[in-house]
């Protein structure tokens, strides 16, 4: 399935790239990047950037800071969440406590996920 999007958020998605928040930061250079499926940062989807997305497995990442806890945040992301469903695709949402806590158990979680979805096992390169 391709997936459309919007032209226009191309230039922040690329400033968001080169300005990834430090939970960010963690998932992508001790985990997902080590994740032998092609894995996009700040993916341009429809109107909105996802954080992480893999093609493969049909899944989008998100990391939430404490905006996305408040009441307009929580019924942005439920819109944003119905829509990426909408296009086929499983939306895992962390909080970066959850990064800070409880790493391991969000990377093992993605990677069951993933290799649900693209069913087999997933071995993570060096």
């Amino acid at each position: 399935m391709m997936l459309e999007y919007d032209k226009k958020l191309t230039p922040n998605a690329q400033k968001l790239r080169k300005e990834m928040t430090a939970e960010e930061r963690q998932l992508w250079y001790l985990f997902l990047r080590r994740v032998p499926l092609t894995v996009n940062r700040q993916k341009t989807i429809g109107r909105y950037i996802v954080d992480f997305y893999c093609h493969q497995a049909g899944l989008v990442i998100q990391l939430d800071g404490s905006q996305h806890y408040e009441a307009e945040g929580i019924a942005s992301d439920q819109v944003r969440d119905a829509y990426l469903r909408s296009c086929g695709l499983i939306v895992l949402r962390y909080s970066n406590r959850d990064i800070h806590e409880h790493f391991k158990e969000v990377c093992s979680h993605i990677l069951l996920t993933m290799e649900e979805k693209v069913g087999h096992e997933i071995t993570l390169t060096e």
